[in-house]
C-alpha cells in the first residue's frame, strides 16, 4: 500500500498529489491523514466554530446556486476597503493567473525561478516565450530587482512577474523597492505582483502595493484567500488593478464562476475578523519557533522566509525524493520535495508552518530519516537521485555549463541546422546552483567553433544564515535598495546584447534557453484587537 501512496508522486509532473488521491490509495477514513507539511494553509483559521456554522448550512450550500460574482466581491470589498471596479474574484488565483495569461500577456513573460510552476506553465502552454531569472542558492534565492530589471530589458520580455513572498523559498522584498521597480518597468505591458502568501508577513506594517496597483495602467496584484483561510478545497481569490484591467478579466468570468462555499465564507468574515488576525499573529510566531528548531539539526539550512512555510536545504548527500517516501510510509508526515520546481533540486524541501506538536514529530521523524539506523534508505549517495525526481539538477549543470547562453545542439537548431535537440550536459562537479544568466549573443551555425565548452566556475556568494535561536520577535528585514530607473532603448546593456524586437515562440530568448527546452532536459508583531484588516495592512499593527 506504501508504494501505491509513494507512486502518485511519480506521476505528478509539477504539483503534490491532492490529499483526496492521497487518502483513496492508503484507504484511510477522512481525517485519518498524515500531518501534512505539504500544502500552505492556514492552520487556525477558520475556528471550529466557524466549521460548525458551516456544518449545519451545508444542505443549503450545496443544494441552491450562489449568488453572482458581482454580489459575492462587493461584500469582500466591503471588508477590504477596495473599490469593486478594481476587483475581480476567480475560482482560486490560478484561474486568474489563467485569464491574465490569456487576456493580458502578449508574446512574452519573465519570470524569477524557482516560484510557483503556474507562473512558467501556463504562458508556455499557450505558446508564449518564458524568460527565466534564475535566484541564487549561494545568495539564499533572494531577489534582486535591479539585476532582475536589467535581465528584462536585456531579453526584450513585455510582461513581468514577481511573487512577494516567494513560493517556496519565503524570500520578501519590501514595498519601497516595489513600488520603485513597478515604475522601473512602466514601459511593460505588464507587471503581476503575486502577493499569495503575503498576509502571514510581518516585516513591516502595511507591505501589499494594491493602493499603488490601482493607480498604474500596467500593474496587477494577485491575492489568494485560500492560502489565508485554510480553505484551499473552496477555490476563490481575486486580483487589484485599474478599473480597466480589472474590467477586462472580470468580464470574461462566467457569472457564477464562484460556489456556494466561497459566498458563505466571505460573508461570515465580517463576524471574525478578530479571529483571523490572531490566526495571522499565530502562524508568525510558530514560524520562528519552526526555523529554530529545524536549524538545530545538523547540516540542515533553513532560509529566511516570509510566508507560511520554510524552504530547507537537506545535508550533503541526502535525497528529497527518499526522505520524503520515508516520512510518509514510516512518519505519517507528508513533506513537498521540490525537485519538480525549476530552479531547485531535491536537496530542498519546502515545510509548511504548523503548531508546535505537529513540528515536534516532524523534527523527530528527519532525525530518524536523515541520521538513525536507516540513514543508507534516505541518502543513495551524492547527486545520484531517484527515477522519477524532475530532472531539475540537470538543467542546473546545463544552466551552469552554458552561463545561461544555450547549447550548441539548440544554437544551431535555431539557426536552422535542425540539431535533434537538447544533449545531456556533463556535470561540472561541483556548483551552487543556476548561475544568473549573463546572456552572449548567438553566432550562426556556420561559425560555431567545435570544441568541449568551458569548465565553468562555481559562482562566489555568501552562504544563507541559518535562523537563530527562538526570539521573541523577529529579527528587522535589510533596508531596500533602490532600484535604477529604466535604461534607455538606446542606451548599451553591459552583461546582455541589446533587444531585437520580439522573439517567437520556442526559440531561445537573446541566446538563453526557454522554458519549454528547460522542461524538455533530462534531467510577530501585535495584532488589532477588533474589527477586519484592510487590504493594504492585513493585520498589521500600523
Amino acid at each position: 500500500m506504501s508504494g501505491n501512496v509513494t507512486s502518485l508522486f511519480r506521476s505528478t509532473a509539477a504539483h503534490s498529489p491532492s490529499m483526496a488521491a492521497l487518502a483513496r490509495e492508503s484507504g484511510e477514513a477522512a481525517g485519518a491523514g498524515p500531518v501534512d507539511f505539504c500544502i500552505p494553509c492556514n492552520p487556525y483559521f477558520p475556528t471550529p466554530a466557524m466549521f460548525d456554522e458551516l456544518a449545519g448550512r451545508l444542505r443549503d450550500i450545496v443544494t441552491y446556486y450562489p449568488s453572482s460574482a458581482d454580489t459575492i466581491t462587493a461584500e469582500l470589498c466591503s471588508l477590504l476597503q477596495l473599490p469593486p471596479q478594481c476587483v475581480a474574484m476567480g475560482n482560486g488565483s490560478t484561474e486568474l493567473i489563467t485569464w491574465i495569461d490569456h487576456l493580458l500577456v502578449r508574446e512574452s513573460l519573465a519570470v524569477p525561478v524557482p516560484t510557483f510552476g503556474r507562473w512558467t506553465d501556463q504562458p508556455m502552454e499557450t505558446g508564449k516565450r518564458v524568460d527565466m531569472f534564475p535566484l541564487q542558492e549561494a545568495g539564499g534565492f533572494a531577489l534582486d530587482l535591479a539585476r532582475y530589471a536589467e535581465f528584462v530589458r536585456a531579453r526584450g520580455t513585455r510582461a513581468v512577474v514577481v511573487c512577494n513572498p516567494n513560493n517556496p523559498d519565503g524570500g520578501y522584498l519590501h514595498k519601497q523597492a516595489l513600488v520603485q521597480f513597478m515604475d522601473a518597468m512602466a514601459d511593460r505591458d505588464l507587471v503581476v505582483i503575486d502577493e499569495s502568501f503575503l498576509e502571514f508577513a510581518d516585516a513591516e506594517a502595511e507591505p501589499s502595493v494594491v493602493q499603488e496597483a490601482m493607480l498604474r495602467p500596467n500593474v496587477v496584484v494577485l491575492r489568494s484567500l485560500g492560502k489565508n483561510f485554510g480553505l484551499h478545497g473552496v477555490r476563490f481569490g481575486y486580483l487589484v488593478a485599474n478599473p480597466a484591467l480589472a474590467g477586462r478579466v472580470r468580464a470574461m468570468l462566467p457569472k457564477w464562476n464562484l460556489n456556494s462555499f466561497a459566498e458563505h465564507v466571505v460573508f461570515m468574515l465580517r463576524d471574525h475578523g478578530p479571529e483571523y488576525a490572531r490566526s495571522l499573529h499565530q502562524v508568525r510566531r510558530d514560524r520562528l519557533e519552526m526555523a529554530a528548531q529545524l536549524s538545530a539539526l545538523p547540516g540542515l539550512t533553513v532560509y529566511p522566509s516570509q510566508g507560511n512555510f520554510l524552504f530547507v536545504r537537506l545535508p550533503v548527500g541526502a535525497e528529497g525524493t527518499a526522505v520524503r517516501d520515508r516520512m510518509l510510509t514510516e512518519h505519517r508526515v507528508l513533506v513537498r520535495e521540490c525537485g519538480n520546481k525549476i530552479g531547485s533540486s531535491s536537496r530542498f524541501l519546502r515545510l509548511v508552518v504548523r503548531p508546535q506538536a505537529d513540528v515536534r514529530r516532524l523534527v523527530s521523524g528527519l532525525e530518524q530519516v536523515l541520521y538513525g539506523a536507516g540513514r543508507g534508505a534516505a541518502v543513495p549517495g551524492p547527486a545520484t537521485g531517484t527515477g522519477y525526481s524532475s530532472g531539475t539538477a540537470a538543467v542546473d549543470r546545463l544552466m551552469h555549463e552554458t552561463n545561461g547562453s544555450g547549447m550548441r545542439a539548440i544554437t544551431a537548431q535555431t539557426a536552422g541546422a535542425g540539431a535533434p535537440g537538447l544533449a545531456a550536459a556533463p556535470a561540472p562537479g561541483t556548483g551552487t546552483g543556476m548561475p544568473l544568466p549573463a546572456a552572449v549573443p548567438v553566432a550562426p551555425a556556420a561559425a560555431a567553433v567545435p570544441g568541449p565548452p568551458p569548465v565553468p566556475q562555481p559562482v562566489p556568494g555568501p552562504q544563507p544564515v541559518p535562523y537563530p535561536g527562538p526570539v521573541p520577535v523577529p529579527h528587522p528585514a535589510p533596508v531596500p535598495q533602490p532600484v535604477p530607473a529604466p535604461v534607455p532603448a538606446s542606451a548599451p546593456a553591459a552583461a546582455y546584447p541589446p533587444p531585437f524586437g520580439p522573439t517567437p515562440p520556442g526559440v531561445p530568448a537573446r541566446g538563453g534557453l526557454t522554458a519549454a527546452q528547460v522542461r524538455g532536459t533530462n534531467g510577530l508583531e501585535s495584532v488589532p484587537a477588533t474589527g477586519w484588516p484592510n487590504a493594504a495592512g492585513m493585520g498589521q499593527a500600523g
